[in-house]
């Protein structure tokens, strides 16, 4: 299949071919031709699956085709994400797709001075991708209106309830023309996200990238049954045999992950962690030396581990079972990627050997239990 076999208009065709993008993705292909008979939608689908294509292509070309001229530049379609560096990135899919299309996009987010996104507020503009902060904030100042919004897309809405953001959506969902078309993406859906999307989306397509139980082929998994009190001389013990891979390794909660990375750092072993409660740039900067190998390992809540897209992460360490199978799923899949192989190892204490079977069930496969080192 092609974009052109999605009905993908003119302008927008001309823009894929000129960065060489010919073949869409999974979630492309479901979600596009949904998107673009303005149905609601429900998108099951991580970061890296191209997701933001699968909303930004139909927007556009809904947007393009209405031809309104001598206007004033109203915001007509909204785009709201949790971090600063998804609306960045966003907002340059966005510019992309755009190039040949009489349409403008802005970004605006918190953390640096709001004065230049209000200028450019003020020049008018068709597509506002935001930070929900910064957002409320400028709505507060009186230099937004969204009583013309006709597109909305609530993105990575699991990672919002995990950064603390709910409030303000629900706060947001308010100021909304109640006529429009809602595009909700999520990669796992806990119950107040479920909640969530009933109450906001009408009568939704639901599309889903791969089966969720399709764990990464390239993968090795193993098991270590060890208890909670040694599960850090373990870790250690790991970590020192290989210190050439980088290590990504996954806590429960963010109080856990602080804790492994303090005790980590008094042996010596390098490394960051990041969660919800770090600030933005906090975690941006722990991000940014991971990937550049200036830290080797990484300690990850499982929703702060989206940003982390790295071709060679050798090692992934679930140092705690999560409580939902599927997140094994997710959190594996951030090795072995781009065609390299990769290895998985799990910590398992005699109160998870539960979700272990959850997890075997779910996957069809027997996880191969390792001796601790001596």
């Amino acid at each position: 299949m092609t974009f052109k076999d999605l009905k993908i208009s003119e302008p927008i065709l001309k823009a894929l071919i000129s960065k060489k993008y010919k073949t869409p993705t999974p979630i492309q292909e479901q979600a596009i031709p949904v998107a673009l008979t303005g149905r609601d939608l429900l998108g099951l689908a991580q970061t890296g699956t191209g997701k933001t294509a699968a909303f930004a292509i139909p927007i556009i070309q809904q947007l393009n085709q209405q031809q309104i001229t001598n206007r004033k530049r109203e915001i007509r379609a909204l785009i709201i994400t949790p971090t600063r560096e998804l609306a960045i990135q966003i907002d340059e899919s966005f510019t992309e797709y755009a190039k040949y299309a009489n349409l403008r996009n802005t970004v605006i987010f918190g953390g640096v001075n709001q004065r230049p996104q209000v200028d450019q507020l003020k020049n008018g503009t068709d597509i506002l991708i935001a930070t929900p902060g910064r957002l409320l904030d400028l709505i507060a100042q009186k230099y937004i209106n969204l009583n013309h919004i006709e597109h909305f897309v609530l993105d990575e809405a699991d990672r919002m309830l995990d950064m603390g953001f709910i409030h303000d959506i629900k706060r947001l969902l308010l100021l909304l023309p109640e006529k429009k078309q809602t595009l909700f993406f999520s990669a796992t859906m806990p119950a107040a996200i479920s909640s969530l999307s009933k109450s906001i989306l009408r009568n939704p397509v639901r599309v889903e990238v791969a089966p969720v139980s399709s764990a990464a082929e390239n993968v090795e998994q193993h098991l270590y049954f060890v208890e909670k009190p040694q599960k850090n001389e373990l870790l250690i013990t790991l970590l020192n045999q290989d210190k050439e891979k980088s290590v990504l390794v996954f806590s429960r909660t963010k109080h856990g992950a602080d804790k492994i990375a303090r005790v980590l750092n008094t042996k010596g072993i390098g490394c960051e962690a990041i969660h919800g409660n770090k600030t933005q740039n906090a975690r941006q900067r722990a991000l940014t030396n991971f990937k550049s190998g200036k830290t080797r390992v990484i300690i990850a809540t499982d929703i702060a581990a989206r940003g982390i897209d790295i071709a060679n992460l050798g090692l992934v360490i679930n140092y705690d079972l999560p409580d939902i199978a599927e997140t094994y799923i997710h959190r594996i899949g951030r090795t072995g990627r781009a065609g390299q192989n990769g290895t998985a190892l799990t910590f398992c204490s005699t109160e998870e050997k539960t979700m272990v079977r959850d997890i075997q069930k779910l996957t069809g496969k027997q996880l191969t239990t390792l001796s601790i080192p001596a």
